[in-house]
């Protein structure tokens, strides 16, 4: 068994004996994982605050932050039944967990394109959120991978204006969707999702809001300090700001939905092909350690798969 642990700055991977599944356990060997750009850069550059530790804490992670930490979430194996399945498990090539937590892949959807599942249902749970309505004018503030699934879902709704704002120019990503990459985007947007993780991005999203318009926010800054300007129009035009969150099932679902049922619903969702552009280079994982300070470090990747 070999797994990538990581301490502030450095990665290795780190062989082991193969796990033996315990009573009622499924042993599963990946096929795929996905490297989750901006917490994973978090976590690598040793940025979670200690007081959200426990908040942050992956599913199956070793160790504890700053580390060494194996950490990851993004994981599409396959049992010893032959059943495809995604599970919130880190890189590693062969690991032994309770059925519980896996989830089957759909047969229509690749293996390949199954590792954006955690995305995509973080995409899910924030139009949860958020409440999106026939007609909306939207714009999405950062176009990363999260910012890319929140706009490919917002742009199946009918009647919506769709914005992406980013310096980076993500055109052949959005352009399946028929979601357009602009510069000098409109203002007076009912909604705005702000995936950026800057300042300036948040201060972006209010400054193209209507009157009592809300930002939805998906960011992640740990400890990074944020300012914004909450003078001039935040009061009067009774703006707001909620945040977005994975880690909880939206208010408006979690009467009905449970994690599962969520995570079922975006790997549904990945039927549709068009969520291969999200996905812009894959490594090998004997590779990865040696790799993963320049995958974190590239600002115009997206999801970076890692074939095992």
């Amino acid at each position: 068994m070999r797994a990538l642990w990581t301490t502030p700055g450095a990665a290795a991977l780190v062989e082991g004996p193969d796990p033996v599944p315990g009573p009622g356990e499924v042993l599963v060997r990946t096929l795929h994982s996905g490297i989750s750009r901006g917490t994973e850069a978090l976590v690598f550059r040793g940025g979670v605050p200690a007081t959200q530790a426990a908040e942050m804490r992956a599913p199956f992670q070793e160790g504890e932050f700053p580390g060494p930490v194996k950490y990851g979430y993004l994981n599409v194996g396959r049992t010893a039944a032959g059943e495809v399945v995604f599970c919130l498990y880190p890189h590693q090539d062969v690991y032994a967990v309770p059925p519980s937590a896996l989830v089957p892949v759909p047969d229509d959807v690749p293996a390949a394109r199954a590792v954006l599942a955690g995305t995509v249902e973080t995409a899910v749970n924030a139009l949860w959120d958020a409440g999106p309505r026939v007609g909306d004018r939207i714009a999405v503030v950062g176009a990363g991978m999260v910012g890319c699934c929140v706009a490919a879902l917002l742009s199946d709704i009918p009647g919506v204006r769709v914005q992406v704002v980013d310096p980076r120019d993500r055109s052949a990503v959005l352009a399946p969707w028929g979601v357009s990459c602009v510069d000098d985007p409109a203002e007076d947007c009912d909604l705005v999702f702000h995936t950026s993780g800057t300042s300036a991005g948040l201060q972006r999203s209010l400054d193209l809001l209507g009157v009592e318009g809300s930002v939805i926010e998906l960011s992640w800054y740990g400890d990074a300090p944020v300012s914004v300007q909450l003078g001039g129009a935040f009061h009067p035009r009774r703006l707001t700001v909620r945040s977005s969150q994975v880690g909880m099932v939206a208010g408006a679902r979690r009467a009905r939905w449970g994690y599962a049922d969520r995570m079922a619903l975006a790997l549904r969702l990945l039927a549709d092909p068009r969520f291969d552009a999200v996905i812009t280079d894959a490594v090998p994982f004997s590779a990865l350690a040696e790799r993963l300070p320049g995958i974190l470090g590239e600002p115009s990747g997206l999801c970076v798969r890692v074939d095992y």
